[in-house]
């Protein structure tokens, strides 16, 4: 059996990192229909790679409880995470890019960047331990730093907090982002969230100056993880 060192395939890197992804965002084990969506392949070619990563050691498959990285799997993981996170970190640092640009780049760049070359531009970037979305950068033994942070999504109309962490799978979610300066740093403070499913208004400010105030629709407020969240005045309390 092949040890978590050893390279994989494209697409094997590909699930070790979407299985990753569902424990790392709070989601739980991943299911082979939410494997489909991420991957945009279909359900049959999910069910082949989740039977070969099983045998190779990576996964556990259990029947109707989702797909998880064994310890072996998650080593693996870590390791193509660190390469993903790393060359986007080094895309905007040195080279330029916007954080909506370097997802796809770093798509292809990880599975052929050597490990010189990546503690190379480690060193460069003075070990960074966040990539430019507030994703973790694993160190070389696998170590990750602690994120604190909960979805937007999920405060009451009062409560702000710092935007730590931006999921990046969507470069023009992300450009719409960054055009109305919704970026790392800035503190959000959920105003209202309208009736019917409608749109969370929200208030931006930087520094403790307001900048403006934006509505983002549930799928955009859903992607935004926020930190150290100050819980406002008319926060729901549990029934007494």
């Amino acid at each position: 059996m092949a040890g978590p060192d050893a390279p994989h395939s494209t697409a094997v890197d590909d699930y070790l990192k979407a299985i990753y992804a569902s424990a790392e965002r709070g989601e739980g084990p991943a299911s082979t229909t939410g494997l489909a969506r991420r991957l945009g392949v279909g359900a049959s070619s999910v069910s082949g790679m989740v039977r070969r990563l099983t045998e190779q050691g990576l996964v556990e498959h259990r029947r109707y409880g989702g797909v998880r990285l064994t310890e072996e799997g998650t080593r693996a993981a870590l390791a193509v995470l660190r390469r993903h996170r790393l060359l986007e970190t080094y895309l905007v640092r040195e080279l330029g890019y916007g954080w909506d640009e370097v997802h796809v780049e770093a798509e292809v760049l990880e599975h052929h960047v050597s490990e010189r070359l990546l503690a190379r531009m480690d060193a460069r970037l003075g070990h960074p331990s966040f990539d430019p979305h507030g994703d973790p950068i694993p160190t070389p033994d696998g170590t990750i730093a602690p994120f604190d942070g909960r979805r937007f999504s999920t405060l009451e109309p009062g409560d702000r907090g710092l935007l730590t962490r931006v999921d990046d799978t969507d470069p023009a979610m992300l450009a719409w982002l960054r055009e109305h300066a919704v970026e790392l740093g800035v503190t959000l403070e959920l105003v209202a969230r309208r009736p019917f499913g409608g749109p969370f208004l929200v208030r931006l400010a930087r520094d403790g100056h307001e900048l403006r105030e934006l509505d983002l629709g549930p799928e955009l407020a859903e992607a935004l993880w926020v930190g150290e969240v100050v819980e406002g005045v008319f926060h729901r309390t549990s029934a007494t």
